[in-house]
């Protein structure tokens, strides 16, 4: 790898780009009145959530959307008012000299070759997560970001929040003693037809379903793979990278984590009778050099929520535990519960109960913001590309786990699995010609 990095040094670049003290060296003119002129990649569900967020922001200009499939493409275009011109073929975006900046919601598969493009076309770039489809992938794009000095901001908006930037300096204070455990879940109750079962047909003629395939393996079209449901699907998504990277970067970020030193993933198909090539039940474990336990589970076959009696601590996104406090924290807030000892320990409350609400207001929004500013300023975003490497690469790591029944053994600095080759050979996979990375 050209870009190495160990923890200290990753502490205090991230600590950095937080605060919006890491500049990169570029200079640009805008569009009229000061505006970043963008261009939309993939703008169906996520993508057109996007579009919404970014026309909040007076400092941009819509000029291109671009979709496979024509009637979101229409969509999309009627929602920036007509005032953008459309694209079938993401190339012919970055081929235009006026766009400053693309926002790319595509399929998890097509992220790398994207984002590298643009940032070789001299665009910055707004990336939604997962950050890539592969481990390999990941790296080349901080390389290529770096390499032409572009911001790029990965969509895990919760960077963007000022109540989990509090959260994590207040563990970083010892404020709940040791954290020794994480957990976080993704819940919804699939059983019995989960994304259905369908036969393979020609792709709809309004859809472009090769372009839609891209790098990955030609196969017949099914409707139960796009335009949304590709994320039960290995080659193109996983719900482990979909949910579990936004749950997996803040519990990283909580602790004050770089990587894991080892993976271990369980599950399988056990309920749920349908077409997915993913687990309806996984749960996956990471240990970290430090001491501690990251836990992330998908239940796919139950979405009851814990702890019933309480409201706001069922509505929590990650759970924290240590030696002094048991910390809740979620959109609406956070909350503290004091440790009392246990076996031979004072059995008395270890500190005072905490509870806060949050004033972040609409993350996403906030997220655009931030990308927009960093755009002007050149400095790094909050989350930058390489913040959002690290976190997809627990994802990853998690899927090679699960498909070689393997514990995994972690070398962050070196970006390789230390006691499998052939887990190594799923770090990346060949692309479909003509597509290359980088």
């Amino acid at each position: 790898m050209s870009e190495k990095i160990n923890r200290r040094t990753f502490t205090k670049a991230g600590a950095a780009a937080t605060l919006g003290l890491t500049a990169i060296n570029a200079s640009r003119v805008y569009g009229a009145n000061n505006r970043i002129r963008l261009g939309f990649i993939g703008v169906a569900n996520r993508g057109g959530q996007l579009i919404k967020s970014f026309l909040k922001h007076d400092d941009m200009e819509p000029v291109a959307v671009c979709d496979v499939h024509k009637p979101t493409l229409e969509t999309a275009r009627t929602r920036v008012g007509g005032r953008a011109d459309t694209y079938g073929d993401f190339r012919h975006v970055l081929e235009r000299k006026d766009i400053d900046a693309v926002v790319i919601a595509t399929p998890d598969h097509w992220h790398a070759i994207m984002t590298i493009d643009a940032c070789k076309a001299g665009k910055d770039v707004y990336v939604e997560k997962p950050l890539s489809k592969t481990i390999v992938e990941g790296r080349k794009m901080v390389e290529a970001a770096r390499r032409h000095d572009r911001v790029v901001q990965v969509g895990t908006h919760r960077r963007s929040s000022k109540l989990y930037a509090n959260v994590a300096e207040l563990i970083a204070q010892n404020k709940v003693g040791k954290v020794t455990i994480s957990k976080a879940f993704r819940l919804s109750n699939m059983y019995p037809l989960g994304i259905g079962k369908t036969e393979p047909t020609e792709p709809p003629s309004d859809l472009d379903w090769d372009m839609w395939l891209g790098p990955r393996a030609e196969r017949p079209y099914q409707d139960n793979i796009t335009p949304y449901k590709f994320r039960w699907w290995t080659l193109y998504s996983s719900q482990m990278a979909n949910f579990g990277v936004h749950r997996l970067d803040a519990m990283r970020w909580l602790t004050g984590e770089l990587a894991p030193s080892s993976v271990c993933a369980m599950g399988g198909r056990f309920a749920v009778d349908d077409d997915r090539t993913i687990p309806d039940t996984l749960q996956a474990t990471f240990e970290f050099a430090s001491g501690r336990l990251a836990i992330f589970g998908q239940y796919e076959a139950s979405q009851n929520l814990a702890l019933p009696g309480d409201r706001e601590l069922a509505r929590a996104k990650i759970e924290l535990r240590g030696t002094q406090g048991t910390l809740y924290v979620g959109d609406p807030g956070y909350q503290i519960i004091p440790e009392r000892g246990g076996q031979f320990q004072d059995t008395q409350p270890r500190m005072e109960p905490v509870r806060e609400a949050t004033t972040d207001g609409n993350l996403t929004d906030q997220h655009t913001r931030n990308f927009l500013d960093c755009v002007k300023s050149r400095q790094r975003p909050t989350a930058d590309v390489e913040i959002g490497h690290r976190s997809t690469t627990f994802s990853h790591l998690a899927n090679i786990s699960l498909e070689t029944r393997l514990r995994i053994e972690w070398d962050a600095e070196r970006e390789r699995i230390t006691n499998s080759e052939e887990a190594n050979n799923l770090l990346h996979y060949e692309y479909r010609k003509p597509w290359k990375l980088g």
